[in-house]
């Protein structure tokens, strides 16, 4: 029976240390291609990183990894970042705990012309959301909330966060179009999506870390959405607007992932197709 019970204890130790190590993994990096609703014929194609859920925390998510994560950001020579919140970790078991610049300072090696756009998510609202705003201006980001800015031929518009009852869409969808950009919307969750009306062609997002940890035949443990797996994340379409959810780069609560990689996206957004029959 020992024996047995012995052999089950390290099963298991070997499994949460799988698990481990997959969340210290170096984030996978996405690719998409899509066309934006208002970026004129003959405009050069425009390239957006996608960051989100850096949690620099614990054991798994370190200064040091996230030096490397925006060296590999940069080597692909996006036109513009979008941060899409969520920097402040949870305080776990072991590892450093980060002050809110120290939390941001890595993104402040970012490199791109059209410059960083960010969104808080609940986390950072949960620790100081003014705090937080001010480490991220410090490293040169613009910070969104319920506002818009241009960025080249964008407009580009922050939600804010749903989960702590700060976003507001419509608002924040009447300043993008204020602007006369072509449309781009960030939040920090993707919960916001169903409630946009037609006519916002784009939404980019983070915060479900891709259920983090996802068992074979049963799915996520937890999503902290609403909608439970819906959104869980990827590439989704519907009601003629599209919206990009990222993995993100840490985890939350604990330092673990399974079937759920971090990853971040390389979006590539390209004039709509011509559909006027001219030559």
């Amino acid at each position: 029976m020992r024996r047995w019970i012995a052999i089950l204890l390290l099963i298991a130790i070997a499994f949460l240390g799988y698990m481990f190590v997959e969340a210290r993994r170096m984030p996978a990096m996405r690719i998409a291609t899509l066309p934006l609703a208002g970026l004129a014929e003959g405009q050069r194609p425009i390239r957006i990183a996608l960051l989100g859920d850096s949690h620099l925390s614990g054991p798994d998510s370190s200064s040091e990894r996230l030096d490397r994560i925006v060296a590999d950001v940069n080597a692909q020579h996006p036109d513009l970042v979008v941060l899409a919140g969520d920097y402040i970790g949870d305080r776990k078991l072991i590892g450093p705990v980060y002050s809110r610049a120290q939390s941001v300072a890595p993104f402040a090696k970012l490199r791109a012309p059209l410059g960083i756009v960010a969104v808080l998510g609940n986390h950072d609202y949960w620790d100081d959301a003014k705090a937080v705003t001010a480490a991220l201006r410090g490293i040169g980001a613009t910070v969104l909330a319920k506002q818009a800015v241009v960025r080249g031929p964008l407009s580009i518009g922050g939600i804010d966060d749903t989960l702590t009852g700060h976003a507001a869409p419509q608002r924040t969808l009447a300043a993008v179009r204020r602007l006369h950009g072509a449309p781009l919307l960030v939040s920090h969750s993707p919960d916001v999506f169903p409630d946009l009306l037609p006519g916002a062609p784009l939404l980019l997002a983070a915060h479900t870390h891709c259920g983090q940890i996802v068992l074979p035949l049963y799915g996520a443990i937890s999503v902290p959405s609403r909608y439970g797996s819906r959104y869980l994340c990827g590439y989704y379409r519907e009601y003629g607007n599209a919206m990009i959810v990222s993995g993100g780069l840490g985890t939350s609560v604990l330092p673990l992932r399974l079937l759920a990689r971090p990853d971040w996206w390389l979006i590539t957004l390209v004039p709509p197709p011509d559909k006027s029959g001219g030559s």
